[in-house]
C-alpha cells in the first residue's frame, strides 16, 4: 500500500513513515486528539523513482564533486527537475486522492509535512532540509508530495550526505498528509519545566495558529502550573499578532490581534486542565518530558506535535536533586517570574533588605552587588565592566570573557546543567537561571543585588564590593600545607578560562578536562568550522584551549576528554541542522560512537594531542568517553596510531559508564588502556534504568546503590590485577560517602569539583589514616 493512516502507525514504523509520521501516529494509538491523517510511505518515494525508471539516473546526476559550487547546483536543479517533472503512476494518484478525500469532505485543507527516514544510516539527519507546505487542497496536493520528495535533493542535502560518505540511494522519505486545525488559539506546552525536569507544567498560548508562538512572532500568555496540586501562575501578555487562514487565498497570514482581546487571557483554567490531562498522558505513554504543540477549535483540543524535551541537561545530577528535593530550600523558581496574576508561588524570601524583583534557580552560590547589564545580543558584551552583572535570556560559550569580568550573572532560561550554571560554577561567579523575565523587568544600569543560593534578585546595594571575595581566592587552600594521600586528588574543569581558579585548589591534576565546551565555543559544529575555516584553525582551537590547561598544572597530569557532546547540543549550533533527531540523545550519537563513525572528524582532535605532544606537552592523557568493549579501544588505538601518537609511550585510557564497560574492562586493559575513569552520573542511570531527570523515579537515582558500588568494586579489582590505574571524574567523587567507598577499594585517584577539592583531600586522608591504623592494630 502506498498509503498508511495514522492510527494504523506505531514508533516501530519508523523505517516506513519517518520520525514525525511515526510520532503522530504513537499519539493517535495512544487515544489523544491527533487531527486525522495518513502518511504517503517512503516506500512509494522508492516505487515512484524506480518504477518512472529515473532511480538511475537521479543518483547519477548527484555524484559530483560538491566542492564545486557550480556543479552542485546543477546537481540539484536536474534531481529535482527528474522528481518534479514524472507524473504520478494513476493507481498512485488515485489512492493518494482517495485517501485525501476521506481526511475532509474533499476541500479540506491540509497540512504536508516531509518526513524523513534514516534507516540504516544512525548520523544521518534530515531536520529542517526538507519541505513542508501548510493550508493544501486537492488541487495542489501531489504537487506538493512531489515538492517534499524532491526537497531530498536540495544543495544543502546532497552536500551533507557526500561529505557524510552516504549513498544517496539509501535515503527514503515519507510524507504526513493531515487536516488542518483552524485554531482559534494555540501554543505549545511543556510537561516539565524545559531547563530543571521539574514538575512544573508550563504552558504558552496565544489568539490564532500556532506558528505565532514557535516562530516567536508573538508574546504568548504563560502559565506555570504545580503538577502536584495545580497551583497555578499566570503572566498575561500583550498579544499584537496573530496567525490564521485567509478564507480568500488559504494562505496563513499575519494580522492584528483585535484591541480587546490583546490583553486578555487566552486559556480558561477548564481548558487548563484538559491540556494538563493531556499532557500527562503524553508523558506517560513517551515516558519522559515532551514538548507538545497543541490547538483548540470550537472548544476542541488537538495535539499537533510531541517530541521529547531536550533542554533537560542530562550531563549531572543536579537536576534530578532539583526534582526530587524541597523546591523552595534550593531556590528552584517556577518559572513565573514576579508577574503573577493568580494562583500560589511567589518570590523566594532573602535574607538582605530590599524588594524582590525577580527570582529564579540559584546555581552558583554567592551574594553580589552591581549594575545590571542586559545583554541582548553579542555586541552588548563590550558594555560590560569588571563588577557589573550580566543579564541575558541564556549564556552562550562566546560570553565567557564577558562572564569573567562579570561578578554575577542572571538569565531567563536554564537550569543547574545549564552553560550558565557550569561556567558560572567554575568561574566562582555568582549566578542565578531560570528566571523567564529578567532581562524586561530589570533595567540597563540598575544596581541590585543576586543571591545565588536562594535564587533572588533584590533592588538595591545589600553587598558592599570590599565584602566580596575573589574567586580564585575562594578555593585557594587557607592552610598552606596540603593533605598528603596515597590516592590522588584531582579537579575536573569544563572550560579552559576556569583552569586558573582550578590549578589554585592545590590537586594533583586534572581528571576530567571537557573538549566539547571547547567546540561548543566556537558556536558552530566541527564540520561547519571547517568548512568556513579549515582544517588547520579547528586544530589549533583544540590545541590552545588544551594547552592553556596543561599549563597551569605543569607536570601535573591532565586528563583530556574527547567529543562528547550529545547531537541536541550540536543542534544548536551554527550548522547543527544536519545533526541526527533523537528520541533519547544521551543514548545516542555521542561519544566514542561518534568519533569511531566519523574517523576524519576525530582525527582532527588526535592531530591537536600530537602537537601538543610535539610541543613538550608530556602532561596531557587521552580519556575515551562512552566506551563499551575492548573492540572501541582497538579501534580508537589504531586511529591513535595512524594520527602519529604512540599509545605505548603516552598515557590513554577510556571512561567506564555503562554496565557493559565495566564487564568489559579486562579486555579493555588487554587492549593497552592506563587508566579507566568513572563517569557515574551515567554510569548510575543506565544501570538502574532510572531516569535522572524524572520526577517520578529521580528518588531512586542513587550512586551508592549497591549494584552501582559493586561494579565500580569490580572494576578497581580487576584493573589493580592488571596494573591499571582507576579514577572518577563524575559528580559523585565529590561525595564524603563515595571518596570513603572509593579509597576503602584501593582506587587510584579521585576527581573532584573544584569547589570540593580540599574537602575531599581531608576525607581522603581520614580514610587512608583508618586503614593504616586499622593494619597495624
Amino acid at each position: 500500500m502506498a498509503v498508511l493512516w495514522l492510527d494504523e502507525i506505531g514508533a516501530d514504523d519508523l523505517e516506513k513513515v519517518g520520525g514525525k509520521g511515526a510520532s503522530l501516529g504513537e499519539l493517535t494509538g495512544a487515544g489523544l486528539p491527533v487531527p486525522p491523517g495518513f502518511v504517503v510511505t517512503a516506500g512509494t518515494y522508492r516505487s515512484f523513482i524506480e518504477e518512472a525508471g529515473i532511480d538511475e539516473e537521479l543518483f547519477a546526476a548527484v555524484d559530483v564533486d560538491v566542492d564545486d559550487s557550480a556543479a552542485l547546483a546543477d546537481a540539484a536543479d536536474r534531481a529535482q527537475e527528474l522528481i518534479l517533472e514524472t507524473p504520478f503512476p494513476d493507481d498512485l494518484r488515485e489512492e493518494i486522492v482517495a485517501s485525501y478525500r476521506e481526511v475532509g469532505d474533499g476541500e479540506a485543507f491540509v497540512a504536508v509535512r516531509s518526513s524523513a527516514t534514516a534507516e540504516d544510516l544512525p548520523d544521518a539527519s534530515f531536520a529542517g532540509q526538507q519541505e513542508t507546505f501548510l493550508n493544501v487542497t486537492e488541487e495542489d496536493l501531489l504537487d506538493r508530495v512531489r515538492e517534499c520528495w524532491a526537497s531530498l535533493f536540495t544543495q544543502r542535502a546532497i552536500y551533507y550526505r557526500q561529505e557524510q560518505g552516504f549513498d544517496h540511494s539509501a535515503v527514503n522519505i515519507a510524507v504526513v498528509v493531515q487536516q488542518m486545525v483552524d485554531a482559534e488559539k494555540s501554543g505549545v506546552m511543556f510537561t516539565s519545566h524545559p531547563s530543571t525536569g521539574d514538575p512544573t507544567m508550563i504552558i504558552e498560548a496565544a489568539w490564532g495558529l500556532g506558528e505565532a508562538v514557535v516562530s516567536g512572532a508573538v508574546s504568548p500568555d504563560n502559565y506555570v502550573i504545580d503538577r502536584k496540586d495545580r497551583s497555578m501562575d499566570v503572566t498575561i501578555a500583550e498579544k499584537k499578532v496573530m496567525y490564521e487562514k485567509d478564507e480568500a487565498t488559504g494562505q496563513t497570514v499575519e494580522r492584528d490581534v483585535p484591541e480587546d482581546k490583546r490583553t486578555q487571557r487566552v486559556v480558561s483554567d477548564d481548558e487548563i486542565d484538559e491540556l494538563m490531562d493531556l499532557g500527562e498522558r503524553v508523558e506517560d505513554h513517551y515516558g519522559e518530558p515532551q514538548d507538545v504543540e497543541w490547538a483548540i477549535v470550537d472548544g476542541e483540543v488537538y495535539m499537533l506535535q510531541s517530541r521529547p524535551i531536550t533542554t533537560i541537561d542530562e550531563s549531572d545530577g543536579d537536576a534530578a536533586e532539583a526534582a526530587s528535593g524541597d523546591t523552595a530550600s534550593k531556590g528552584l523558581t517556577d518559572g513565573s517570574g514576579v508577574q503573577t496574576a493568580e494562583g500560589g508561588g511567589g518570590a523566594s524570601d532573602a535574607s538582605s533588605s530590599g524588594d524582590v524583583l525577580v527570582d529564579g534557580l540559584g546555581s552558583s552560590p554567592g551574594t553580589v552587588s552591581g549594575p545590571a547589564r542586559i545583554v541582548t545580543k553579542l555586541d552588548d558584551l563590550a558594555k560590560v565592566g569588571e563588577g557589573d552583572i550580566i543579564v541575558t535570556e541564556m549564556t552562550m560559550p562566546d560570553m565567557v570573557p564577558a562572564m569573567k569580568r562579570a561578578s554575577g550573572i542572571i538569565t531567563d532560561e536554564g537550569g543547574m546543567t545549564s552553560h550558565a550554571a557550569i561556567v558560572s560554577r567554575e568561574l566562582g561567579v555568582p549566578a542565578i537561571v531560570g528566571t523567564t523575565n529578567a532581562t524586561t523587568v530589570l533595567e540597563d544600569g540598575q544596581v541590585v543585588t543576586l543571591d545565588g543560593e536562594k535564587g533572588s534578585v533584590l533592588e538595591g546595594t545589600a553587598v558592599e564590593p570590599d565584602e566580596e571575595t575573589e574567586p580564585v581566592e575562594e578555593v585557594r587552600p587557607q592552610s598552606p600545607v596540603k593533605p598528603m594521600t596515597a590516592t590522588e586528588v584531582k579537579v575536573n574543569v569544563s572550560i579552559p578560562e576556569a583552569a586558573e581558579r582550578a590549578a589554585a585548589t592545590g590537586a594533583d591534576g586534572v581528571g576530567l578536562l571537557r573538549t566539547e565546551h571547547m567546540i561548543l565555543s566556537l558556536n558552530q559544529t566541527p564540520a561547519k568550522y571547517i568548512e568556513e575555516n579549515g582544517e588547520d584553525a579547528y586544530i589549533s582551537e583544540l590545541v590552545d584551549g588544551i594547552r592553556g590547561v596543561a599549563d597551569e598544572f605543569y607536570p601535573r597530569p591532565v586528563r583530556v576528554r574527547t567529543l562528547d557532546a550529545p547531537t541536541d547540543e550540536f543542534r544548536q549550533l551554527e550548522g547543527g541542522n544536519d545533526e541526527p533527531e533523537e528520541h533519547n540523545p544521551m543514548l545516542g550519537y555521542r561519544g566514542i560512537r561518534r568519533s569511531l563513525d566519523r574517523p576524519d572528524v576525530f582525527a582532527h582532535e588526535l592531530e591537536a594531542f600530537r602537537r601538543l605532544y610535539e610541543m613538550g606537552y608530556d602532561n596531557v592523557e587521552i580519556m575515551l568517553p562512552l566506551v563499551n568493549d575492548a573492540e572501541d579501544v582497538l579501534q580508537a588505538k589504531e586511529l591513535m596510531k595512524e594520527a602519529g601518537i604512540d599509545p605505548e609511550k603516552r598515557r590513554w585510557g577510556a571512561m567506564i559508564e555503562t554496565p557493559a564497560s565495566a564487564l568489559s574492562v579486562e579486555g579493555m586493559a588487554e587492549a593497552g588502556i592506563d587508566f579507566a575513569s568513572f563517569g557515574t552520573n551515567d554510569l548510575t542511570q543506565y544501570t538502574l534504568a532510572v531516569d535522572r531527570n524524572n520526577e517520578n523515579v529521580a528518588d531512586r537515582f542513587d550512586e551508592l546503590h549497591p549494584a552501582v558500588l559493586r561494579l565500580i568494586g569490580d572494576v578497581i579489582e580487576t584493573c589493580r590485577e592488571h596494573d591499571v590505574d582507576t579514577s572518577i571524574c563524575g559528580q559523585a567523587g565529590s561525595k564524603p560517602e563515595m571518596a570513603r567507598f572509593l579509597v576503602n577499594e584501593g582506587i587510584s585517584s579521585i576527581s573532584a569539583n573544584i569547589d570540593a577539592v580540599r574537602d575531599v583531600q581531608h576525607e581522603v586522608k581520614r580514610v587512608e589514616q583508618k586503614l593504616l591504623l586499622d593494619s597495624h592494630r
